[in-house]
């Protein structure tokens, strides 16, 4: 009697305890009676009925997320992979739709998805499909909400994750992504090169046109200490012809003497005896003697061909009007 007494008193402490259960944070959990619901039991310590009540599943309430691979092609028929990710999470509201009305709420989610971005890809083209993928989940979205709060699912986001197309597509725009940096590349190195060459003919002609400045200005004041050293000659008795003798021939041995100090000068042969300036200066005088002829003699030529000659009367003229005026 005691040994019966003592099992069912645990009994019934067994019994009694069955009777409490805790609920956790962000869950809640489904209460039934002899099957039938009774209840939503949310976070914290519950009490039911022992034996006659029972918990019959727990349901998250928590944002979750589920990842879809889709296959599928666009306008320009070209089959890429795409990877949706759907955040969700179950109304606290709507317990009972969640637990009840649907059974696998994942498939349910990935049949919607699957179903809009076939409907929405297909529109686009390849590049567009990159540049408008935003616009893709929001269509997601917007589908799922219409579709899933019915069942007591809440769609906080959905984010086109991945766009892979084969990998022949991918080569063939890597290639021509990079014959077009390659021909701007073309363009800007042609561009650069033009620019060079423009600068480098600018500076050679500046460079031309000074140095014509330095040797005219040079010439200029060379001829002007010729002229200068004449007055200072003529003025000590040295007449012009001794003066400009005297002048050539310092020039000369000036000339030599700097073809001697040069080291990487190649070999000239110049007269050096010391008649060379004499017959240097004779045949200066000479030659302009000379020109200055030829000039005057083109000049008389040139007067010769403009001088017009007087017109002479015909003499058939004239003798057809004698007898008239002797008559």
């Amino acid at each position: 009697m005691g040994t019966a007494f003592i099992i069912l008193l645990v009994f019934a402490f067994f019994i009694f305890m069955s009777s409490f259960f805790t609920v956790k944070q962000q869950s809640s959990v489904i209460i039934e009676r002899f099957g039938k619901f009774q209840s939503v039991r949310n976070s914290g310590l519950q009490l039911k009925i022992p034996i006659v009540d029972r918990i019959a599943g727990r349901v998250n309430l928590k944002i979750q997320q589920l990842d879809v691979i889709i296959e599928t092609k666009t306008r320009d028929n070209v089959f890429i992979k795409m990877k949706v990710s759907v955040q969700f999470k179950v109304i606290q509201e709507k317990v009972y739709e969640a637990f009840y009305k649907l059974e696998y709420p994942h498939d349910q989610i990935t049949s919607y998805v699957f179903d809009v971005v076939r409907a929405e890809v297909p529109k686009l083209k390849l590049d567009d499909v990159f540049e408008r993928k935003d616009d893709i989940a929001v269509a997601v979205k917007r589908e799922l909400n219409e579709a899933m709060s019915t069942y007591g699912y809440d769609i906080i986001n959905t984010l086109v994750t991945d766009i892979d197309p084969d990998i022949q597509v991918k080569n063939a725009m890597n290639r021509i992504n990079a014959a077009d940096r390659e021909k701007t590349a073309a363009e800007f190195e042609a561009e650069s090169s033009r620019i060079r060459i423009v600068a480098k003919a600018k500076a050679e002609a500046e460079s031309k046109r000074l140095q014509g400045q330095g040797i005219a200005d040079q010439r200029r004041e060379i001829a002007r200490g010729l002229v200068e050293s004449v007055e200072v000659l003529n003025n000590v008795g040295i007449n012009s012809q001794e003066a400009s003798a005297l002048i050539v021939v310092t020039q000369h041995y000036d000339t030599l003497q700097a073809i001697g100090a040069d080291a990487n000068s190649n070999l000239i042969l110049l007269p050096n005896s010391p008649q060379a300036g004499s017959d240097m200066l004779n045949n200066m005088v000479a030659s302009f003697s000379a020109s200055n002829q030829v000039g005057e003699m083109m000049k008389k030529h040139s007067k010769k061909i403009e001088k017009p000659k007087p017109i002479q009367p015909q003499s058939g003229y004239e003798d057809d009007i004698q007898p008239d005026v002797q008559q």
